[in-house]
């Protein structure tokens, strides 16, 4: 089932409700009147100027908050970024921000003008010549961007991007199993000038076909070998014949004792609002925001062709304008929700991409159990989870979104990485800095970091950090038999002290997030702790891009004093940047955070050697990170969840899905 309207049963719209279309339109028709607005100027993101995290917290529903659009526009002939806020209720411009020196984010418009401008290219049809094309229209060229090397300061003032090519054999086939290695273009977005054509030597195309799809795939010509595909796999069928448990308002949403807001912009995609869990008889907030604030992807190939990959995918693209209309059978299975989301194109006008958020319900198998092996008597209790997902396609990879909240409190985030791995071209032997994947063809070594702003409202928005690991005591009188230790808490009490690093050893590290000023039944302060799956870290050194653009990678969690205008990890424009914005410049303050209101940043990520297997299509691999309730409640909150139909609480039973 798919939502057919945004509005809610109350007759005041949420303030956090996502822009409608008409909404959208009103906007622009404001900017547009603006003296400074140009023909020539594109609307590069739209998005809900939310309104201050106070104002929400005492939002009681009724008072009608005011109305705003935020708004990051360029002008393309003048070479200008422009930042604007438009109010709705009064259809006026009430902030308008020129940015000088800023690129914006790459846009869906000109990436396709810039595939146009360089296949049109003299320079670059020579080049292609040069490889045997002569059907440049099967050539596909993706627009980079040029990250910051130091080499194109002559440059300075101009939107550049780094376009590189890849060629089909006909319409449909899978162009990125045929990279045209060591050419690489220059081009100016704004104008859509070819500046520069660089070729380095020519690399015969690999010679084979890399098609997943059965539909496209030959036999003769693909790499791997295609196979038949299998005829013996039953089908499995996820049915409720009661209807699913959760309710939905709009875009709120009730399941068990979760409550929360889903929320969608186009740089970030899916953001979950005002999560909180209902305990004897009361909402509890724990999260007031949860967001993905960047994602980075470095390449650990010094190539001519491939140095320059230092992708961050949220601010030089934006992960909400390519999401995937999700299908039932194929993305989600089970009683679905699902939620459309509107997005704009460059011209200003609404887009609405239908199905990009998906909602259902899973099964978990076991929440807990306990035998009484005196009297063989049994409790078992399922898990159950609920699952709010989205995909985004960007370029070659997908990455599937994926919060997961359970019976117990527990609160799961997951990046599903897949699709297509970036590809080069080599000949006799492949590149150290990668592993051949077919005949010619190879994929660089290359990391993916995921930064998640986690604006923390545990019991109320006074929270505090504290650092756990778990040491060994030293062999004394008070542990003569070595087997000793314990954890120890330290509070990260200002922002420069909470740059943290999941422990090098078996310290067990975790983050616990407190209210200082709410206790549990046993006295303490309640919280959640925040569990890392991940410690990678960049294998670029202190100096090198990675470094200076993304510093964020560098440490697993950073904590800062609540901002509302601090949002993304690498900064608000990361495009051609030369680095140090974002979080290393928001911690410059060293702001207290001892109980206060915090945000929690993690960083986690994918150490990706690239493997035969992950060719042609990538089987998914899997990163996160739990939130988990350390104190949070007096017990184990999910001892009221119902036995599973035909298990009894007082005879040995058997699980049901070993019959």
């Amino acid at each position: 089932m798919t939502t057919t309207s945004s509005r809610e049963a109350s007759a005041v719209p949420h303030p956090l409700a996502p822009l409608t279309p008409n909404e959208i339109r009103q906007a622009v028709k404001v900017v547009k009147a603006q003296p400074d607005f140009t023909p020539d100027t594109r609307f590069v993101m739209i998005s809900l100027q939310e309104p201050g995290k106070e104002r929400l917290f005492h939002h009681d529903g009724q008072e009608t908050l005011p109305r705003e659009v935020f708004m990051v526009l360029r002008d393309r002939k003048r070479r200008r970024s422009y930042e604007a806020i438009v109010s709705l209720d009064s259809a006026k411009v009430i902030d308008w921000r020129y940015l000088p020196g800023v690129q914006t984010a790459i846009t869906e418009e000109e990436f396709a003008q810039c595939d146009a401008a360089v296949r049109a290219d003299a320079r670059w049809q020579q080049a292609m010549r040069r490889r045997g094309v002569e059907d440049f229209s099967l050539a596909m060229v993706d627009a980079w961007p040029t990250g910051y090397t130091g080499e194109l300061d002559d440059a300075s003032g101009r939107r550049l991007a780094c376009p590189l090519t890849y060629v089909r054999a006909y319409p449909g086939d899978n162009g990125y199993a045929r990279p045209v290695e060591n050419l690489v273009a220059l081009i100016d977005l704004d104008t859509m000038e070819v500046l520069e054509v660089i070729d380095k030597g020519t690399v015969p195309l690999p010679p084979l076909a890399g098609n997943y799809d059965p539909a496209v795939r030959t036999s003769d010509n693909n790499w791997p070998t295609v196979v038949e595909e299998r005829q013996d796999l039953k089908p499995i069928d996820i049915t409720q014949p009661d209807g699913p448990s959760f309710t939905v308002d709009g875009y709120a949403v009730h399941w068990q004792k979760w409550h929360f807001r889903i929320g969608f912009t186009v740089r970030e995609g899916l953001v979950l609002h005002q999560v909180g869990y209902q305990d004897q008889g009361r909402l509890r907030p724990i999260l007031h925001r949860a967001s993905l604030a960047e994602m980075y992807t470095p390449y650990g190939d010094p190539g001519f062709t491939h140095y320059r990959k230092n992708a961050f995918d949220e601010g030089e693209y934006g992960a909400g304008f390519m999401v995937n209309a999700l299908e039932l059978g194929c993305d989600c299975l089970g009683e679905i929700r699902y939620f459309d989301a509107v997005v704009h194109d460059q011209d200003g006008e609404p887009v609405t991409l239908p199905n990009a958020v998906c909602m259902h319900e899973e099964d978990m198998n076991i929440a807990w159990k306990h035998t009484d092996f005196r009297t063989g008597k049994v409790v078992t209790r399922r898990q159950r989870r609920l699952v709010i997902s989205s995909f985004a396609v960007l370029g070659n990879y997908q990455y599937g979104y994926f919060w997961y909240l359970y019976l117990d409190g527990t609160i799961k985030f997951e990046v599903k990485l897949t699709g297509m791995v970036s590809t080069g071209a080599y000949t006799r032997e492949c590149p150290p800095y990668g592993a051949a994947i077919a005949p010619g063809l190879y994929g660089p070594h290359h990391q993916h970091f995921f930064s998640m702003r986690l604006d923390m409202s545990i019991d109320g928005p006074h929270n505090s950090v504290y650092e756990v690991d778990s040491v060994a005591l030293p062999v004394d009188e008070h542990n003569p038999h070595a087997n000793a230790w314990r954890t120890q808490h330290r509070l990260l009490a200002s922002e420069q002290e909470a740059q943290q690093r999941v422990a090098q050893t078996a310290t067990g590290r975790f983050w616990n997030i407190v209210n200082p000023q709410q206790r549990n039944g046993l006295g303490e302060p309640v919280g959640y702790k925040l569990v890392p799956s991940s410690g990678l870290l960049p294998m670029q050194p202190e100096g090198s891009q990675a470094w200076e653009r993304a510093r964020f990678c560098y440490g697993h969690l950073w904590v800062t004093a609540y901002d509302p205008t601090q949002f993304y990890a690498a900064g608000d424009y990361p495009n051609q940047s030369r680095g140090g914005e974002g979080l290393p410049a928001f911690v410059q303050q060293d702001r207290p955070l001892d109980n206060t209101d915090v945000v929690v940043w993690h960083t986690f990520g994918e150490h990706h050697i690239v493997r035969p297997e992950d060719w042609p299509a990538m089987p998914v691999v899997s990163t996160g990170f739990a939130l988990r309730p350390n104190g949070f409640f007096d017990g184990n909150p999910a001892l009221d969840v119902p036995a599973p139909n035909g298990c009894g609480s007082t005879t040995a039973c058997h699980d049901q899905d070993s019959l």
